[in-house]
């Protein structure tokens, strides 16, 4: 006789739906979703002692704060990422200055002083390049050493050692101007829009091109690099010239908001925040991992930072010493994060 014989059937529970707090890290990374909260924190207590804070004025002050320390980052963030450092960033940008301001003054172009600024700038990184690449020195003794030539450099074009003195409105624009200003909105920054155009088409190269895919490789693992056909010595060019022509870049803004080339004054103490900003992007001491966009979040907060304490009335000092032990606790988590990975790696 048949028999009946009961079927199971086994039915999938459907998926949990993930979290706000996985999604978010799944949209921006576990670094960024960081310095996102941070952020938030850092502007919640500030905001509780003073109420100028969220004024438009005061949030497009830090926007325009903003401009010279990210377009330096933004350069910093190929430099580290390609496994190289480059300190002389802030001494490249005094070059710059003074450089932008000699022209503007002595020939009348402002167009002739920006390029001439960014042309100092790419000229001098490629020279760190040839140091590091040719001479086989350590990026951070290279640039060690150039940091203090390039300052002596800006101290000897400039006369007398001295600030250049420069009054363009045109250039002064560059520094200090608004557009899209209407009623009580004082405008959007000239400077703040320089410094969004840079990061996006970094954001762009870094993430979409074979230029981008391959600093990621040499800063990876440059052995396999090499094998697999990218050329380190030519790569290594292209990247400290990037970060050299927007440190002179950088220089030109110094001179438009200041009215004056600064061969010291306005750029020095650059490196310490770009570096600190690309650590705290979530940039590895080692290379192969950082991102402009969490670079961009990291000089937002450190920008942040400074105007809160600047509000609360607090020392110049006390900003040092805060962005010191930044920087310091910014590279220990990123060591911290690089053991971790390599020893679940090796189980």
């Amino acid at each position: 006789m048949p028999t009946n014989e009961a079927a199971s059937v086994s039915v999938k529970a459907p998926n949990p739906k993930p979290s706000l707090l996985k999604r978010m890290t799944d949209l921006v990374g576990v670094e960024n979703l960081s310095l996102i909260i941070a952020l938030i924190i850092m502007v919640a207590l500030i905001t509780t002692q003073t109420e100028y804070f969220f004024s438009p004025r005061n949030l497009l002050n830090i926007g325009q704060n903003m401009a010279v320390v990210g377009l330096i980052a933004v350069g910093m963030t190929l430099v580290i990422v390609s496994q190289g450092l480059d300190i002389s960033v802030g001494s490249i940008a005094g070059c710059a200055s003074v450089i932008c301001a000699i022209i503007v003054t002595q020939m009348g172009t402002v167009a002739g002083g920006v390029a001439g600024g960014i042309a100092i700038g790419l000229v001098l990184g490629l020279v760190n390049a040839a140091i590091i690449s040719h001479l086989k020195v350590n990026p951070v003794v290279a640039t060690l050493a150039t940091f203090s030539a390039f300052r002596g450099i800006a101290f000897l074009i400039a006369p007398g050692g001295r600030p250049v003195g420069v009054l363009d409105q045109g250039l002064a624009y560059l520094g200090s101007g608004r557009v899209m200003a209407f009623g009580d909105f004082p405008g959007i920054p000239v400077a703040f829009i320089i410094l969004v155009i840079v990061a996006l088409m970094g954001h762009f190269i870094m993430r979409y091109t074979v230029f981008g895919r391959s600093i990621y490789s040499m800063g990876g693992n440059p052995a396999a690099a090499r094998l697999a056909g990218i050329n380190l010595t030519r790569m290594r060019f292209y990247i400290y010239a990037i970060s050299g022509a927007l440190s002179g870049l950088a220089g030109v803004i110094v001179t438009a908001r200041t009215s004056s080339g600064q061969p010291a004054s306005g750029t020095q103490g650059l490196e310490l925040e770009a570096i600190t900003a690309v650590f705290l992007g979530g940039a590895l001491l080692a290379g192969g991992k950082g991102t402009v966009f969490g670079t961009m979040l990291a000089v937002l907060l450190l920008a942040t930072l400074s105007n809160g304490m600047n509000l609360l009335g607090i020392p110049t000092f006390y900003q040092l010493v805060a962005k010191g032990l930044l920087l310091v606790l910014a590279v220990a988590i990123g060591q911290w994060r690089l053991a971790r990975s390599e020893k679940q790696q090796s189980k």
